[in-house]
């Protein structure tokens, strides 16, 4: 009869009692943290591809169906790529990470770019507006603040069943493995990516808002023409 490995027996303990602790966690309610902070790291990556397809479509001259076609698809290019490098950085496999996201993240990204797309099309102007527009910018605040609200929710139920992002929680409290290739995956903190697209988001409105005060400032300075003296009307 062979002897238990006492470090494995320790291992599985320990495990099952992080498992039991993580699924009381959720259950008991106070994993509304735990949604809010996975919607936020969700919502950094839908925000850079809706935006980065914005200026593509925009650059090429493409329609609003193009455009948001683009903007879906590299806002889950973005948010499954932000998901799956702390995974990286764990030691995961980059198949077995990639299947990891896509369990987690799908249903979030999808609800996320659902209602940021409804938004942007029936706000009147925003899809048409432009980058270099107080429209476009204001636009895109409250749709990516509408799906924020909506993915919350959606992310605390799946939390509560074991799903989305307790698919990853586990991996993000391990030590980073620094060896090889993995070295150079960055560590990009939510809090940190959150607020670079704020900033970028502001300066994008501040940019729209001196462009538009700068064309009616021109606009007033143009010389208006005087009747000649002498003509009768």
């Amino acid at each position: 009869m062979s002897t238990p490995d006492p470090a494995a027996a320790a291992h599985s303990h320990g495990g099952h009692q992080h498992a039991d602790a993580h699924a009381g966690h959720d259950h008991h309610g106070s994993s509304l943290p735990m949604a809010v902070a996975a919607t936020l790291h969700c919502l950094t990556g839908c925000a850079i591809g809706e935006i980065a397809g914005m200026m593509i479509a925009t650059g090429a001259g493409l329609g609003n169906g193009w455009s948001v076609a683009i903007s879906i698809g590299l806002a889950f290019v973005f948010g499954y790529t932000l998901s799956t490098m702390p995974l990286l950085r764990a030691g995961v496999a980059p198949v077995a990470a990639l299947t990891v996201v896509l369990a987690a993240d799908t249903l979030s990204i999808a609800s996320m770019e659902v209602v940021d797309n409804i938004v942007m099309v029936v706000l009147p102007g925003a899809m048409n507006a432009g980058l270099v527009n107080v429209v476009f910018w204001i636009g895109m605040m409250i749709s990516l603040t509408a799906a924020f609200l909506v993915a919350v929710p959606v992310n605390k139920w799946l939390l509560g069943k074991g799903k989305g992002h307790a698919l990853t929680h586990e991996f993000h409290g391990m030590a980073p493995v620094v060896d090889g290739w993995r070295r150079w995956v960055p560590n990009i903190p939510t809090g940190a990516l959150v607020a670079v697209l704020i900033a970028f988001m502001l300066g994008g409105l501040v940019v729209s808002i001196a462009d538009e005060a700068g064309w009616h400032q021109e606009a007033s300075s143009l010389p208006v023409a005087s009747v000649p003296h002498g003509i009768v009307r």
